[in-house]
């Protein structure tokens, strides 16, 4: 029995020392449950998948950005009316140049120019009053040629009717004539019987002799209205000749005063160019602010000093309430950023937490969107995206604003989180082990993009502070 009971014993205690100490199974408990946690947070834990940008900060609007002036000719700084930090107003002087051209260094040029000037107005006023003359005395001697032309043919009527008469006086003076001539033959055969005495032959002869006397006057009346017919013609061709000159002669000055006329605008002209050449060229002289803000820079030493066309002069920042990102992102993820777009900003000099797989833990950064995307890519082929603060969450509460322009200049470094679609971890991390890009849902997101980037149109007003 007892040969029996002894390898029950060594079982016994073969078991016990196969048995895990107490500490072993807490690990293993515990390791189980940390790999279930894992297991689960891999499933069910979201991520926001992020593209990353750097820029810097700048002005979305580009007549709000800062703006150099330059020296539009070329010159020598006379004096500065501006010290770097000022405020200065739109238009207000900040230097003064002298010019260099030869062609404008006359100290009364523009003087001689003005009486040049006033000279060619007299000229011009004078050729008009002429032309107006010429005008008067062209309609004086058109009405005239209308009465002298009608004139002269009424006299040439006139002779025709005389011709007509004297043809017929002529024909009336044949007929006596030959009424006589027959009467004297007939008395100088009874007078040569004796029938009649010699008075009435006498008288017979002498009224014969009168009626070849009227003949021959009828005939000369004919040649002379014929001649009267021919100088008439000639009255009328002379009268139209002469007044065809006239009119000629005045519409050839009229022609010419016109041509003095432009010639003497075509001067004018000429000159109010100068003119208004002359008097640019002495403002742009004075360099003046293009926009209200601060200047921040001077780039010239001081007076004596020579410029050229174009040099920049001074930096002004424009006083402006518009504010915006400029993030650069590369050709890999810039497919994935469009207009409407969150964005998670983190400003150099403002103190930030950011977990870019959980932006509502981030603490110190600020809420924007995208507002353009450049479709070209720049000599690095980075693209560049304008980012706009969220002005929707910021209305809302929901989001802090921008800190303010005073203290959030333009120039200053940034960087970006671009907020993509959110996946599980697990997905995440088999995404990047793999290398494969983040995913986006365009048709989710296009509703919110719409409505986002239209009230980004319309930035809220920043309250003053006391």
């Amino acid at each position: 029995m007892a040969h029996e009971i002894a390898p029950n014993n060594l079982q016994i205690q073969s078991l016990r020392l196969l048995k895990a100490p107490r500490a072993y199974r807490f690990v293993a408990t515990w390791l189980l449950v940390l790999v279930s946690l894992i297991i689960l947070a891999l499933i069910f834990v979201p991520w926001q998948q992020t593209v990353v940008g750097k820029g810097e900060v700048s002005v979305f609007s580009p007549m709000e950005r800062p703006q150099t002036v330059e020296a539009q000719i070329p010159g020598r700084l006379v004096k500065w009316y501006v010290q770097e930090g000022q405020q200065v107003k739109e238009g207000e002087r900040i230097a003064l140049i002298s010019d260099l051209d030869p062609k404008f260094l006359g100290e009364n040029q523009l003087q001689l120019l003005e009486n040049q000037k006033q000279a060619l107005i007299t000229r011009q006023s004078a050729t008009m009053n002429r032309i107006q003359a010429l005008s008067q005395q062209l309609n004086a001697l058109t009405t005239s040629q209308q009465g002298a032309l009608p004139a002269a043919g009424e006299r040439a009527s006139q002779s025709l009717d005389r011709l007509e008469a004297a043809q017929q006086a002529l024909t009336a003076a044949r007929q006596n004539l030959e009424t006589t001539r027959f009467n004297f033959d007939r008395i100088e055969q009874l007078y040569t019987k004796g029938l009649r005495s010699k008075r009435d032959f006498e008288l017979a002869e002498l009224e014969r002799v009168r009626a070849q006397t009227e003949v021959e006057r009828a005939q000369a009346a004919l040649q002379v209205a014929r001649r009267d017919i021919q100088i008439a013609q000639f009255d009328q061709t002379k009268i139209a000749g002469d007044t065809e000159a006239s009119l000629a002669s005045v519409s050839s000055s009229i022609a010419s005063a016109q041509e003095t006329l432009a010639t003497t605008n075509s001067d004018l002209a000429k000159l109010e160019v100068d003119i208004q050449n002359l008097q640019q060229r002495i403002a742009q002289q004075d360099i003046r602010a293009p926009r209200k803000g601060r200047v921040v820079r001077l780039m010239k030493v001081g007076p004596g000093q020579t410029v050229a066309g174009g040099d920049i002069l001074a930096t002004v920042v424009p006083e402006t309430t518009d504010q915006s990102v400029e993030l650069y992102v590369s050709d890999w993820d810039a497919p994935l950023i469009s207009p409407g777009r969150r964005v998670r900003i983190q400003f150099s000099g403002f103190p930030a937490l950011q977990f870019a797989g959980w932006p509502s833990i981030a603490v110190g950064t600020f809420a924007g969107r995208v507002a353009v995307i450049d479709a070209v890519a720049n000599e690095q082929g980075r693209y560049r995206v304008l980012v706009r603060p969220d002005y929707a969450a910021i209305q809302s509460r929901k989001e802090d604003p921008w800190p303010s322009p005073e203290y959030l200049r333009p120039g200053t470094a940034a960087s970006g989180w671009f907020l993509l679609d959110t996946v599980p971890l697990g997905y995440e991390l088999w995404r990047q082990f793999n290398a494969f890009p983040p995913t986006v849902l365009k048709q989710e997101f296009a509703a919110d993009q719409a409505e986002q980037v239209e009230k980004m149109e319309q930035p809220p007003k920043r309250k003053k502070t006391k």
